[in-house]
């Protein structure tokens, strides 16, 4: 069986050297080389826009495999956001003597457990940023892309007292893998476990018992990489720990896309966002009034700025409407309009829920 490092190189159609999609004249991240005893080896790096406020937001950002710190932050938008809505960006960066393909380790326990390895690295991160910057404790944030978003799940399990919310694109559940074989398989197939063992891997990876962060997760319909059912995994796994019945959420869809929500007394708890034809990537919209990021691999521009959206639905960016979906260049109907949000039958489970979504 081929190795990760393999695999990853023949899923990778263009392999960039690091920051070499990023624009000239982009904001750049400055290095901190001192956050703590580091025992993940993890650089950290981090953006604080101009009259940055006292008590403003942070949003962690993690990069997905064979990309930087830099060309991710620039290029799914989060710096160009950043610096018009106020708020900071910590940006963790893998090295190559940690994963030669610029992995995040989430498949490894050493990495992907509280308190050691790469998991505790980004933790002492957030720490030492949200003292220095004077940043609000209680907004901070996390979302990555792929490796990225696996890791993203492993930060809101392991640390979920750390994070308000968090926004998984084309990632994985948490415990979804302990080593490479079964980060494969994973992401081929994700395993078959029900919510309750998939909520228990949270419950018992700290000792916090509440309340848990919101959780987004956005996959694409042809993402060949880490195939959707991931996602449904990755909701099971929420909703549970949420405490939610996954068979009672808002469905709303329009051409292109769907978006499954769940409520509860305290607002949204857990999003599903499935994008019909989106691939293995961070979706974009470069173009537009309120366009931003740049396309490259990975990088996918279909209309529809993730990133922006992510950040209105935290409240760290203006919201210009009531609904779900913002932003996006397909035809959506939204809630109210002709196709209002529908409930699936009781019983029907979270599999009936995405099945609705995605009809």
């Amino acid at each position: 069986m081929a190795g990760l490092d393999d695999t990853i190189t023949m899923l990778t159609q263009r392999r960039t050297h690091a920051g070499s999609s990023v624009s000239r004249g982009a904001a750049r991240l400055t290095e901190t080389t001192s956050f703590g005893s580091n025992p993940g080896a993890l650089k950290m790096l981090t953006f604080a826009p101009p009259a940055l406020k006292t008590g403003a937001p942070l949003v962690v950002v993690l990069h997905g495999c064979t990309q930087s710190a830099q060309t991710y932050a620039e290029g799914a938008g989060w710096l160009e956001l950043a610096g018009r809505h106020g708020f900071a960006l910590l940006c963790p960066e893998q090295t190559r003597a940690n994963n030669p393909n610029l992995c995040f380790n989430w498949f490894q326990p050493a990495d992907a457990s509280r308190g050691g390895g790469e998991a505790a690295s980004i933790a002492q991160m957030v720490e030492r940023f949200t003292v220095d910057a004077k940043l609000d404790r209680r907004r901070v944030l996390i979302t990555g892309l792929s490796a990225g978003g696996a890791m993203t799940a492993v930060m809101l399990a392991a640390y979920p007292e750390m994070f308000a919310a968090g926004a998984v694109i084309a990632g994985l559940p948490y415990g979804a893998a302990s080593n490479v074989q079964g980060a494969m398989s994973a992401m081929a197939r994700a395993p078959d476990r029900s919510p309750d063992e998939w909520g228990d891997l949270v419950r018992t990876a700290s000792d916090h018992a509440g309340p848990w962060p919101r959780v987004a997760v956005w996959h694409g319909g042809r993402d060949m990489t880490v195939r959707p059912g991931a996602a449904v995994a990755l909701v099971r796994q929420w909703t549970n720990v949420h405490g939610i019945d996954d068979a009672v959420g808002d469905v709303s869809s329009g051409e292109g896309r769907s978006l499954v929500v769940w409520n509860s007394k305290r607002g949204v708890l857990v999003e599903f966002h499935h994008i019909e034809e989106l691939r293995h990537g961070t979706p974009l919209k470069t173009d537009g009034a309120e366009g931003c990021g740049v396309e490259g691999p990975h990088l996918l521009d279909v209309g529809i700025s993730s990133s922006l959206e992510i950040a209105r639905s935290w409240g760290i960016a203006e919201r210009r409407f009531a609904g779900g979906f913002e932003g996006a260049a397909v035809r959506v109907r939204r809630p109210g309009a002709a196709a209002p949000a529908q409930r699936p039958s009781p019983g029907a489970g979270i599999g009936g829920v995405i099945n609705q979504a995605l009809r």
